[in-house]
């Protein structure tokens, strides 16, 4: 049933919906986190404010950037290929890693985070339960 459900909704819905959840979590990190970094680095008053924002809205971005390329990746492959196996959330998690660390412009940086992201979106994937059938 869950698949039936999931094959009838768009790509893009199935992408925001998962953007907006991520990106909520990655800002409330960025609102716990923010605060201890900026005393850490000794700010204070407005700018300890204006860092904590910053912050929320940096972990957001990112969370939500990870997010988004994830699911429109894995959920295209699994429309493409018809099957939703372990290939899709290997390929989907090398793209969200390696689009998360093209920032850096070191290849190296980039070829690890896509094996991370990669290696942890295989194993979330094999660890979901699976419906079983009646």
């Amino acid at each position: 049933m869950e698949e039936e459900l999931l094959s009838a909704v768009p790509c893009s819905s199935l992408t925001v919906e998962s953007v907006i959840r991520v990106a909520t979590a990655g800002g409330l990190y960025g609102l716990c986190a923010g605060p201890r970094d900026a005393r850490k680095i000794g700010l204070s008053g407005v700018s300890q404010a204006s860092y904590v924002a910053k912050s929320i809205g940096r972990f957001g971005f990112q969370c939500g950037l990870v997010s988004g390329v994830f699911t429109m990746t894995h959920c295209g492959l699994q429309r493409y290929r018809g099957k939703n196996d372990w290939v899709n959330a290997l390929v989907g998690g090398a793209v969200a890693g390696a689009a998360v660390a093209i920032s850096t412009r070191n290849w190296t940086q980039v070829v690890g985070m896509a094996g991370l992201v990669s290696a942890f979106s295989v194993l979330a994937n094999c660890t979901r339960t699976e419906p079983k059938q009646q």
